[in-house]
């Protein structure tokens, strides 16, 4: 018999991040986690967050500190940047050990970038199988120019791969938990309508569905209201 495989150190450290990812409670832990390894376990890494572009708008997702808001702010005032162009999946990977280098790319953002302090930058979409994720990029930056290596760079990938999974679980977790309350909150609120006006249940649902248009309110967050108060819906 052969000796038993042992995996690396590297190997062992992503393994446990893995399961820490998905081990979180909610969508905003699981991306506040991914940055915590982030800075943890990439070489260079000094603060790191997670951009995603939705309707041409650029959100922070999550951040390490001010400078990598204000980083996404920036890249979404000026429509360029590394973590933007990842984003919108222009290319999978972007290390860029000095970042001043990469002045003619991004002439805009680079001068606004070395002002706040960011000399050097990787980034890195976050992707799963299913091309309809819109998942965003996850981006770390150092200081110091020439603090991101290949190593960094392999590292880096290894993370973002996990943390997509992550991510997108997480999600559809959410997304899930988010339908099921809205249903049951429909429902109770059907029943005190029926129950107040005597009614049908689809009486009792266009009841509801009216006063959302009237009020223009989400139909779910009218039928929290009911339900919270048994106040009905009128006037």
């Amino acid at each position: 018999m052969g000796q038993p495989w042992e995996p690396d150190e590297l190997g062992k450290t992503i393994a446990g991040v893995a399961r820490d990812l998905l081990a979180q409670p909610t969508l905003q832990d699981t991306l506040d986690r991914i940055v915590y390894h982030a800075i943890r376990v990439v070489d260079g890494c000094e603060f790191a967050g997670i951009l995603s572009v939705r309707n041409g708008e650029v959100q922070s997702l999550t951040a390490s500190d001010d400078g990598v808001v204000a980083s996404d702010r920036i890249q979404g005032e000026l429509r360029e940047g590394p973590c933007f162009d990842a984003a919108l999946r222009l290319s999978e990977i972007y290390r860029l050990p000095d970042l001043a280098a990469a002045r003619d790319r991004w002439p805009h953002y680079v001068p606004r970038a070395l002002e706040l302090g960011i000399r050097g930058m990787m980034s890195f979409l976050l992707y799963t199988d299913d091309a309809r994720e819109n998942l965003g990029a996850l981006n770390l930056y150092s200081g110091e120019p020439n603090m991101f290596t290949p190593r960094s760079e392999h590292t880096g990938w290894l993370l973002a791969s996990h943390a997509a999974v992550a991510f997108a679980g997480a999600r559809r977790q959410g997304q899930l938990h988010e339908a099921i309350t809205t249903r049951q909150d429909i429902g109770e609120a059907i029943g005190i309508l029926m129950e107040r006006y005597k009614i049908t249940r689809d009486q009792a649902f266009e009841l509801l569905k009216k006063a959302s248009q009237d009020r223009n309110v989400k139909l779910r967050e009218l039928a929290r209201s009911v339900t919270e108060t048994g106040e009905a819906p009128l006037g």
